[in-house]
C-alpha cells in the first residue's frame, strides 16, 4: 500500500512573536502539530544514545536525577556559539529522524511543524510552504519576560541570535503579524483554505 505524506507547513517566527497561538489555531482547524523545540526537550531525556552524546561533550552535570537540566546547558550554550553549533549538530539529526517517522503515522492531508530556526539551519526545502509568524520587538520581549520570569537583556541576546524577521520574509509564502488580538485566526483559516485548494 502506497503512503501518500501530507502537506507539511512549516510555522517559525523569533521568540515570542506567539508561534504557540497560531499553532493551537491550526490544531482548532484539525491539523496535527509537530513541536521541534518541544520534541528536542524530550528527545534530550529520552533518546538514549543523544543522552549519551551531550554528557560526553558538556559533562555529567548537564542531567540531574537522570533529568536534562536545560537552565544549567543554556548557561554554557547561549554563551558559546561554538558549544551551540555542537548541541544543535547532536539534537537537529534526532529530532528530523523523530519528526520522519511521526510523518509517516499521519493521515491528515496538511501538517504543521514549529521551529524557531527553519531559516538558520537552511531547512527551508523541507517543507511545501512556510509561514512566518511575526510580532514588534517591544511585544515580543515582553511576552518573553512574563512567560519564561527572564530579563529583557536576556530575550534581546536571543533575538539577536536569530535571522532578522526581513530576511526570513522574502523565503516565507505567509507572514502573519500576530498582535495581541485575534485578527490571525481568520489569516489561518484563509492560509488553509488556500493550500488546500492548491494541492
Amino acid at each position: 500500500m502506497s503512503t501518500i505524506h501530507p502537506i507539511v507547513v512549516g510555522v517559525t517566527g523569533g521568540i515570542g512573536s506567539g508561534k504557540t497561538t497560531i499553532i493551537k489555531a491550526f490544531e482548532d482547524l484539525g491539523v496535527p502539530s509537530y513541536i521541534a523545540d518541544v520534541r528536542a526537550k524530550e528527545l534530550m531525556n529520552e533518546d538514549k544514545e543523544l543522552v549519551q552524546r551531550i554528557k560526553q561533550n558538556f559533562g555529567e552535570n548537564v542531567y540531574n536525577n537522570g533529568k536534562l537540566d536545560p537552565a544549567y546547558l543554556a548557561d554554557i550554550v547561549f554563551k558559546d556559539k561554538d558549544a551551540l553549533k555542537l548541541l544543535n549538530s547532536m539534537v537537529h539529526p534526532a529530532v528530523r529522524k523523530d519528526f520522519k517517522s511521526w510523518l509517516n503515522k499521519q493521515r491528515s492531508k496538511l501538517v504543521v511543524y514549529e521551529s524557531a530556526l527553519i531559516f538558520e539551519h537552511g531547512q527551508e526545502n523541507n517543507f511545501d510552504y512556510i509561514i512566518l509568524v511575526t510580532a514588534p520587538v517591544e511585544l515580543r520581549i515582553d511576552r518573553v519576560v512574563k512567560r519564561n520570569k527572564t530579563s529583557k537583556e536576556e530575550v534581546l541576546r536571543r533575538i539577536n541570535n536569530q535571522m532578522p524577521d526581513e530576511e526570513k520574509a522574502n523565503k516565507s509564502n505567509f507572514i502573519i503579524n500576530n498582535l495581541n488580538n485575534n485578527d490571525y485566526k481568520q489569516d489561518i483559516i484563509n492560509i488553509y483554505n488556500k493550500i488546500i485548494t492548491n494541492n
